[in-house]
């Protein structure tokens, strides 16, 4: 048990309300209170005190997709088309050893806290067989203060590295002993994923839809992320990618695609029909020429949707505050309209929705979620002027205005410096990990 804190801000965002004078009350690492200050501290007097005057409080903000092992790619295969790109990743991370693992996850995860990232969804499949690697990612994220949901690969495709494949009876295997040996740590869980139509087979795909059953969690699969998957399954199965799943018994509830960039319509309703959901990575879509996916379909489907960064090479970026002003302006761009995609619309994704997505009660300043938190200096260049600070926070918010960031009420990143671990050493060891890299 932890002493109760009260965080107090000159001003907080709940939901779309900008809140004056209040303040957010916590108890081990839960919101417990929210309100006004003056009420708060009436009746918790001589309560610990965080203040921060001058700042904007906000929920952290949720990563839905990244693959942190692969931040340590980033610049090598950049302006090149995919499976060129994708060389680099089958070269390189097939040699990392669980020191690599860790390093590359300590870089991606610093990464995303100094941006304003509190959960992230790390989807991990550089196995060779076992659990040692994903634990690595978990050891960095439990050293950093992230929270992480370990979204553990599942992929017998004959093409990938020996280092990525398992057999889907291997895969079960080896998902329920991490899951069981990660079992009530406050920061890190498990969610199964099958990697993806072309990367998983039909037993793949129904077995991690069964894991997800079983643990009661979602789970998570790439889908359509560019136009030769469509291809490989109609010529393999004659369907298109989720009509396949569907016809899996494996399109429900539970599900949460990734990039969904290239789906008919149909098949966005049918998701929409199943109660599904979808993990937009706009920045990375872009950045690989994948093309951009439809949001306004997937809205009007009733989908639910979520952000992702994807990878440090996939993207370069990892800020979700970056992709929020990203998904909103892609989509006016593409409808004509200014107002197709607004700025709270934006913000949810990289928020609120973040809870479906992992699983976790995050992403909301709400009584009963976890005390995620991003303090935002209002003095900052690019929060001014503060006509609207929510549409500031989507739309012109810099990594320099992220001052303070809270994970389970505990500081992890205060004055825009990581406090558990030194960038320094970060910094060193990249730099021993991919010495001798080279495009």
């Amino acid at each position: 048990m932890t002493a109760d804190r009260l965080f107090v801000p000159e001003v907080l965002l709940d939901g779309r309300n900008v809140r004056a004078d209040w303040a957010v009350l916590v108890q081990d690492g839960r919101i417990r209170g929210l309100g006004p200050r003056a009420e708060l501290t009436a009746a918790h007097p001589g309560v610990e005190r965080e203040d921060l005057p001058r700042h904007l409080l906000v929920p952290g903000a949720v990563n839905a997709h990244s693959h942190s092992f692969q931040s340590l790619l980033r610049g090598l295969g950049d302006d090149q088309p995919f499976m060129e790109w994708r060389t680099y990743l089958y070269q390189y991370l097939p040699t990392l050893d669980e020191e690599g693992v860790y390093v590359g996850a300590l870089f991606a995860f610093g990464e995303m806290l100094l941006r304003g990232t509190t959960t992230v969804c790390d989807f991990f499949y550089l196995h060779h067989g076992d659990n040692a690697r994903a634990l690595a990612v978990a050891r960095a994220a439990r050293e950093l203060g992230i929270r992480l949901v370990l979204v553990r690969g599942m992929m017998d495709w004959a093409v990938a590295p020996p280092a990525f494949r398992e057999t889907p009876a291997l895969a079960v295997e080896n998902g329920r002993a991490l899951a069981s040996r990660l079992q009530g740590e406050p920061l890190c869980s498990v969610i199964p994923a099958p990697h993806s139509p072309h990367g998983a087979s039909s037993e793949m795909v129904q077995a991690g839809a069964r894991l997800a059953e079983e643990w009661g969690t979602p789970w998570h699969i790439h889908v359509a992320e560019a136009p030769y998957e469509g291809e490989a399954t109609r010529a393999q199965h004659g369907l298109n990618p989720l009509a396949w799943m569907q016809s899996l018994g494996a399109l429900d509830e539970r599900l949460r695609i990734v990039h969904g960039t290239w789906l008919e319509d149909d098949e966005i309703a049918a998701l929409g029909q199943a109660r599904g959901g979808l993990i937009h990575c706009p920045g990375s879509n872009l950045f690989l020429g994948d093309g951009i996916a439809p949001i306004r379909k997937y809205v009007a489907a009733g989908v639910p949707i979520a952000l992702g960064c994807d990878s440090g090479s996939a993207n370069s970026r990892l800020s979700i505050f970056g992709e929020m002003r990203l998904a909103a302006t892609l989509q006016k761009g593409l409808a004509g309209s200014s107002g197709v995609l607004g700025a709270a619309e934006a913000f949810r994704m990289g928020t609120e929705a973040g809870a479906r997505a992992s699983g976790q009660l995050v992403g909301r300043l709400a009584v009963g979620c976890h005390a995620d938190l991003v303090a935002i200096d209002l003095d900052d260049l690019s929060m001014q002027p503060p006509h609207r600070l929510l549409r500031n926070v989507v739309y012109s918010l810099e990594p320099t205005a992220i001052s303070h960031v809270f994970v389970g009420g505990q500081c992890v990143v205060r004055n825009g410096r990581l406090v558990r671990v030194a960038r320094e050493s970060i910094l060193a060891g990249v730099a021993r990990v991919t010495d001798g890299w080279a495009a």
